[in-house]
């Protein structure tokens, strides 16, 4: 019962009866303009009422009923389809699609733009301290050969390139 309750009160079903209600009152207005404009405006051209009388075949049946083949209620029916999936397309399919890319293009936009103020390497950061406190202690006399060295990213020390007294 429980999984039941979570089921109908997820978003996706509401959104689904919301959408069946608008279609259904969608439909109902497309019928409307299908029978009343446009199966007159063609049934005239085949000198019927409307549409759905037009290309209507007669079989004789074997008791004395006929039968009526109307193909014209058949080609009322596929231009109303048309109607509804032409403005299902324009009015929903194609302005969300428009939308999605406009979010995906932004989201790409900003996953490639590198960070304004890229924060400092922790080997920045400690070089940094390191000067502050040897201008602090006024240790900071060495000529501007030995600052550059002493600055310099190449570790010093026995066997590393750097001078050594024993």
């Amino acid at each position: 019962m429980k999984g039941f309750r979570e089921f109908l009160l997820r978003g996706n079903v509401i959104d689904l009866a919301v959408a069946v209600v608008i279609g259904a009152a969608f439909t109902a207005i497309v019928s409307a303009i299908v029978s009343a404009v446009i199966n007159p405006a063609i049934g005239a051209l085949f000198n019927a009422s409307s549409l759905e009388k037009a290309w209507v075949v007669t079989i004789p049946g074997i008791g004395g009923d006929d039968a009526e083949l109307r193909f014209g209620a058949v080609l009322a029916a596929v231009i109303q389809f048309v109607i509804v999936a032409a403005v299902v397309y324009f009015a929903l399919v194609l302005p969300v699609n428009r939308l999605k890319k406009i979010a995906f293009d932004r989201l790409k936009n900003q996953d490639e733009k590198p960070p304004a103020d890229t924060p400092p390497t922790d080997v920045e950061v400690l070089l940094e301290i390191r000067d502050l406190l040897r201008a602090q202690s006024g240790r900071e006399q060495l000529g501007v050969e030995g600052a550059s060295a002493a600055r310099s990213d190449a570790p010093q020390g026995p066997g590393l390139g750097g001078t050594s007294t024993l």
